[in-house]
Parts: structure tokens; C-alpha cells; sequence
């Protein structure tokens, strides 16, 4: 009897206990779905971001840029010995301002007076042969008109004689090619200028026409710079250019393209060119070799193009594009950069007077996103 007793008692609590399990549990249920039936349903929310935006107008178009270049001489010799030598003297400095005529250098003579020395001799012994000719080609003139001997022998004789004179020309001609090597063992200016390099000096041994003195020819200065390629033919129809000095910056003056080199320069691949100064005296302004000078130019197109500025571009896989609005949302329009003015693109095809293109947050996008247009002030525009 008291083992069914402690069964039955078992029994009964696991049932109790089993009810409030089963109560619990219900209970949670109902809190649970009684706080979803009091929650709101999520409402979707629309992402529209705010641009500012620029309308396409057609408009004229003013390209202009600016080039660094140096002041040059417009003519610059490169002066050297006509014949080989020991340089002995320097008479000159860089910056020495020389006249026509004025002795810069002088190299060794002493070899090339020896061999004028050895063609002088050589026209004495032509010349004293010449005189024994002639004195023979004379008395067998005489002979022959006695019939003492042939006409044959009388022609030998005027044929030595020819042959004597015909030596002494060229001994003569020897002594006087002698005479000028000897002459140029002195280096002379041959231009009125101011001496911009040397490149030998005193004890240097050079060979014939090797540059040992640069001289810039006073008077014409001219400004040297490069051009990039894709400005070259633009700038040979430029009727005249702006220059002014780094140290002058408010005097400008004007200048003219005098040349421009058909080749690239191998290292800078720029075309190198220089612009005369007509007006540079009159300008009152000093001129010094060397100086830093910057060319500048405007060209005005009367043809109408469309501008935009660089951050409205939008570049994807190779592909140039702009955001254009159009009702209220933003579209992806592919178009063509024809060019450059100032810190605006030139825009060849793709856009139409009157269209609105997005010129702020181009890569936060997306096709079909819209937009609010913000005015100057950062408000909405109206």
C-alpha cells in the first residue's frame, strides 16, 4: 500500500507540474503575438539625393595658354680655329663685349710659320728656274732666226718656259694658302656681339673648327619655348603672341612666331620655337640674355560649342558620360570631349542646348535615381 501511495503521489506532481509548463507557455505565446499585432507595418523610404547642375549652352569658345621659355640671342655663333693647334692666349671672358675684328684667341703659329718659311722658298727656286728659261727660250729665238736650229728645238724651249711659270704660279699659290693658315692661328670676332660661352681654354690642344667661343650677336634678342604637338598648328596661324619677363611681369610686349621647328625635341618631345620682339626697344624694358620669359596667347573661334566643366564627366569601363536630369531623375548620357578651354571641356557630340548635367557627386549615382536641384546658396532650387 505505501509503495502505490508514493506512485500515485508521483504521479500527481508530474501533472501539476506539467499544467504550469503548458501555462507558461501559452502565456509567452500570447505576449508574443500580442506585441506583433501592435507593431506598424515598415514603410519603404525613397533615396533622393541632392546635385547641383549646370544647363548646356552653345557659346564661343577663347583658348589660351601660357609657355615658359628663355631669352636668346637671334643670332649665335659658334666660333673655332680654322686650323689645328696649342691655344696660347685668351684674351676675352664670358660676358666680354667685343667688336668686329677683335682678336678673342691666338694658338700656336710656330709650325705653320715654318711651313710659310718652306713655301716661300719654294717660289724662289720656281721663280729663278722661270728666269733660266726664259734667258734660254730667248737665245734659241735668236738661233732660229739665223737657221742655226729647227723650229723644233725653238718650241721645246717655249714649252720649258710655260712649264717654268706654270711652277711658279703654284709655288705661289702654295706661299699664299701658307700665309693665310699662319693668319688664322688668331681667332677673330667676326660680328659685333657679347661673348655667352667658351668651351676651350689656354693649353688646350683643338683640332680644325672645333667650338671654343660662343658670340651672340648684339642687337636682336628673340624669346625660345617649346610648344606641345597638339598646339603647333594652331600657333603657326597666331598672328602675334603676348611676352612678358619674369622679372617684369607687368610690362608685356608683343611678339611674332618666327619659326617653329618641323622636328620634336628627342627628350622634352616639344617643338622648339622663337618669337621675335619688333617693339622690345621701344618697350623701355631691359632685355638680358637668359632672362625667363613667358609667351601667351588667345584664340577666339567664332564657331559655337558646348563647355562643361571637369567634374561633371563621369568615366565607366573606358566610356565618357554625364548625368543629365530630366524629370526629376537622373539619366547616364555617353558623349565626346573635342577639346580644351581653360579649365572647361570642349564638348563635341553627345549633348543639346538646353539640357540640365549634373556637376557635383557624378559617382554617387545611379540610372533612374532622383534628384533635387540645389541653387547657389545650397537650397533647393525653386
Amino acid at each position: 500500500m505505501e509503495k502505490e501511495n508514493i506512485v500515485s503521489s508521483m504521479k500527481n506532481a508530474y501533472q501539476i507540474l506539467f499544467s504550469k509548463r503548458l501555462l507558461l507557455s501559452g502565456a509567452v505565446v500570447l505576449a508574443a503575438l500580442q506585441l506583433t499585432a501592435c507593431e506598424k507595418p515598415v514603410q519603404k523610404t525613397v533615396d533622393i539625393r541632392p546635385v547641383r547642375v549646370i544647363e548646356v549652352v552653345a557659346q564661343g569658345v577663347v583658348q589660351s595658354a601660357e609657355f615658359a621659355g628663355e631669352v636668346r640671342p637671334r643670332v649665335e655663333s659658334r666660333l673655332g680655329f680654322r686650323v689645328g693647334g696649342k691655344i696660347l692666349s685668351r684674351k676675352i671672358d664670358v660676358g666680354s663685349v667685343v667688336k668686329r675684328g677683335q682678336v678673342l684667341m691666338e694658338i700656336d703659329s710656330g709650325d705653320l710659320q715654318l711651313a710659310q718659311t718652306q713655301a716661300r722658298a719654294a717660289l724662289t727656286g720656281a721663280e729663278h728656274n722661270r728666269d733660266l728659261a726664259s734667258a734660254d727660250q730667248r737665245r734659241f729665238q735668236e738661233l732660229f732666226a739665223n737657221n742655226f736650229v729647227s723650229a723644233a728645238v725653238v718650241d721645246a724651249k717655249n714649252g720649258a718656259l710655260k712649264v717654268s711659270q706654270a711652277n711658279v704660279d703654284q709655288a705661289q699659290a702654295a706661299l699664299n694658302t701658307q700665309r693665310n693658315q699662319a693668319g688664322y692661328s688668331q681667332l677673330s670676332a667676326d660680328v659685333d656681339g657679347v661673348v655667352v660661352g667658351l668651351d676651350a681654354d689656354v693649353g688646350q690642344v683643338v683640332a680644325p673648327g672645333t667650338v671654343v667661343v660662343r658670340l651672340a650677336k648684339l642687337g636682336e634678342t628673340e624669346v625660345q619655348f617649346g610648344i606641345p604637338e597638339d598646339r603647333v598648328a594652331l600657333m603657326r596661324g597666331l598672328p602675334e603672341v603676348a611676352v612678358r619677363l619674369w622679372a617684369n611681369p607687368k610690362q608685356v610686349m608683343k611678339g611674332t612666331i618666327r619659326e617653329i621647328s618641323p622636328a620634336a625635341d628627342p627628350v622634352t618631345r616639344t617643338y622648339t620655337a622663337r618669337v621675335a620682339l619688333p617693339d622690345a626697344g621701344a618697350a623701355g624694358t631691359e632685355i638680358r640674355l637668359g632672362m625667363t620669359a613667358y609667351v601667351s596667347y588667345e584664340n577666339k573661334s567664332n564657331a559655337s560649342v558646348l563647355k562643361l566643366p571637369l567634374t561633371a564627366l563621369y568615366q565607366e569601363k573606358g566610356i565618357t558620360s554625364v548625368w543629365v536630369v530630366e524629370d526629376g531623375k537622373v539619366r547616364l548620357l555617353p558623349v565626346t570631349v573635342g577639346g580644351v578651354s581653360g579649365n572647361d571641356l570642349l564638348i563635341a557630340s553627345g549633348l543639346t542646348p538646353g539640357q540640365k548635367v549634373v556637376t557635383a557627386g557624378v559617382h554617387v549615382l545611379k540610372p533612374g535615381q532622383q534628384v533635387t536641384i540645389l541653387d547657389a546658396d545650397g537650397g533647393v532650387a525653386k
